[in-house]
């Protein structure tokens, strides 16, 4: 009898914890059963860079707003929450989901905008919406079909929520980023100066180590100062004579 009860138990935990397809943070069927399909709003953002085109569905599809063009100003952005608050207002919506596509950095102005006020605001990457937009237009990439595509993204589990994040992490993440567009930046500017030392003084850099020819060395002392003299055309023992006193 134990035996059955505990396994009875098993069965009965594992009934109620059922899984739902898609991504973890982007699930939202238990919110639109208790607020019902057609009181569930999903506002759809597609963004670009001075501009946005967005529109107001609720669960089942059926168009609110239709599809509108909103300017990336501070203005327009608030009037835009307004009318989806109107709207939501209007139609009795009781919970609702902004689902943005990410676009590099051009969908944050909106995506902060509906944050500030108070929205569940989640992103959809352009791989999930692509995947929905080639099923249902296959090549008609319209802004009104990138909706269409935002939609069934978000409605499938692929509008991701984005966990809150400390200031502490914040100010640490945006030092890396800066840190790491930086040495892009040296190592474009060093490839550009092999490239002409290479054409003005041949053979200059290779004799010196990589680690050499740009930092706490005089060889770019010597490169600047034969440039200026005119004396870049040196002979190859003169190079190794300078490279070996550098060293």
């Amino acid at each position: 009898m134990a035996v059955t009860k505990k396994s009875s138990r098993k069965s009965a935990c594992k009934a109620t914890k059922r899984r739902y397809i898609g991504k973890p943070s982007g699930v939202i069927q238990e919110r639109v059963q208790q607020a019902g399909p057609q009181k569930f709003g999903i506002v759809s953002v597609d963004c670009a860079k001075r501009r946005s085109i967005w529109m107001l569905c609720d669960f089942f599809g059926r168009v609110i707003v239709e599809p509108t063009s909103v300017e990336h100003s501070a203005g327009a952005l608030a009037a835009m929450v307004q009318l989806v608050d109107a709207a939501c207002q209007a139609e009795g919506i009781l919970d609702s989901i902004v689902a943005v596509e990410m676009t590099g950095v051009y969908h944050k102005p909106v995506q902060q905008a509906f944050r500030k006020a108070g929205y569940d605001t989640r992103t959809v990457h352009p791989f999930a919406s692509s995947h929905y937009r080639e099923t249902l237009h296959p090549n008609n990439k319209t802004d009104p079909n990138d909706l269409e595509a935002i939609f069934h993204a978000a409605i499938n589990g692929y509008g991701l929520a984005i966990l809150p994040v400390d200031e502490t992490h914040l100010s640490l993440q945006r030092l890396c980023r800066q840190r790491r567009n930086l040495v892009k930046q040296r190592a474009r500017v060093q490839v550009q100066l092999r490239a002409l030392l290479h054409q003005s003084m041949p053979g200059y850099a290779d004799l010196w180590d990589d680690d050499k020819l740009f930092n706490g060395s005089i060889a770019m002392i010597i490169a600047k100062l034969s440039w200026f003299n005119g004396n870049w055309n040196l002979r190859s023992s003169e190079l190794n004579r300078v490279a070996a006193s550098g060293r």
